[in-house]
C-alpha cells in the first residue's frame, strides 16, 4: 500500500511540477531518489507519464493523465474560479495560498500557488489534513451542520503535536469562535512549524466547499499579523463563494 501512495504523490508532484527531475522530486516529497526513481519508472510503464526533451530526464505528463483528470469536472470548474482569486491574495499577502476541498473526513489539497519566499509551505497536491488539526479543516466544520460535527467528536481526536485540540469542548468553542470572526488559524496544530489562516468557501447554507487558506512558517505567524490575514483571506473565500454561484446572506458579510 505504501508503494502505491508514494507513487500517486510522485504523479501528483509531475502534474504541479512538469518538467521535473528525480532529484527536485525527492526533495519536495522528502522521500529518498530510489523510492521516487522507483514510481517514475513504474509510472512511466502504465503510460502516465514520459520523458521529456533533453540531455537531462525530466517527466511530463502524458494524454492519459490529462483525460482521466478532466473527468473531475467539479474539482476543475472550482479550481478556474479560483486560481485567480487565489493569485490575487498571494499579491496580497506574498505567502503560499492553499485550496482545499471536503473530502471522506478530511480536507484534501487541489490546488497551490508558492509564495517567492525561501522559507516557505511544501505539500504535495493530494495530501489530506485533519478537519480538527489544520485552518482549512476548521473553517470547513465550522460552517457545517451541526450532524457532521457530531459524527467527527464521536472518535478521539488524534494529537499530532503539542497544540493539537482534542478536547471536544474547546474545539466547540473555537468553532464558534470561527463563525463569528470568519477565519480559522492554525498555530502549529498539524505540523509544529507550520501555521495558517483559512476561510471556508460556501455552496449553500451549512454547505462549505471548499477553504482557502494563508500558509507561513510559524516563525512568520504573529498575533499583529493574523488579523491581516484573517481579513484577506475571508474576503477571498467570499468572492469565491460568489464566483461559483452563493450569494453570502444579509447580515453574514
Amino acid at each position: 500500500m505504501r508503494n502505491v501512495l508514494n507513487t500517486l504523490r510522485v504523479l501528483e508532484e509531475v502534474a504541479a511540477r512538469q518538467p521535473v527531475g528525480v532529484g527536485e522530486l525527492a526533495r519536495v516529497l522528502d522521500m529518498p531518489k530510489s523510492s521516487v526513481q522507483r514510481a517514475l519508472v513504474t509510472l512511466d510503464t502504465a503510460g502516465w507519464i514520459r520523458a521529456g526533451s533533453g540531455e537531462v530526464t525530466r517527466w511530463v505528463l502524458t494524454t492519459r493523465a490529462l483525460v482521466v483528470g478532466g473527468r473531475a469536472s467539479d474539482d476543475l470548474g472550482l479550481r478556474d474560479a479560483a486560481v485567480p482569486i487565489m493569485e490575487n491574495l498571494r499579491r496580497r499577502t506574498e505567502e503560499t495560498i492553499h485550496l482545499t476541498v471536503p473530502e471522506e473526513g478530511k480536507v484534501v489539497l487541489i490546488e497551490r500557488l508558492e509564495t517567492a519566499k525561501p522559507v516557505r509551505i511544501s505539500m504535495a497536491l493530494g495530501h489530506a489534513l485533519p478537519l480538527h488539526a489544520s485552518a482549512n479543516g476548521k473553517a470547513v466544520l465550522a460552517n457545517s451542520r451541526t450532524d457532521v460535527v457530531r459524527r467527527l467528536l464521536t472518535d478521539e481526536l488524534p494529537r499530532y503535536t503539542d497544540t493539537t485540540i482534542t478536547d471536544p469542548d474547546r474545539l466547540r468553542a473555537e468553532l464558534t469562535t470561527i463563525r463569528e470572526q470568519g477565519f480559522a488559524l492554525n498555530h502549529g496544530e498539524w505540523r509544529s512549524d507550520v501555521g495558517s489562516v483559512a476561510a471556508a468557501v460556501m455552496g449553500g447554507h451549512e454547505t462549505p466547499i471548499a477553504s482557502l487558506s494563508v500558509n507561513i512558517p510559524m516563525s512568520r505567524l504573529t498575533p499583529e499579523s493574523e488579523a491581516g490575514y484573517g481579513k484577506a483571506v475571508s474576503e477571498a473565500a467570499r468572492d469565491l463563494s460568489a464566483r461559483i454561484g452563493y450569494l453570502t446572506p444579509p447580515g453574514q458579510a
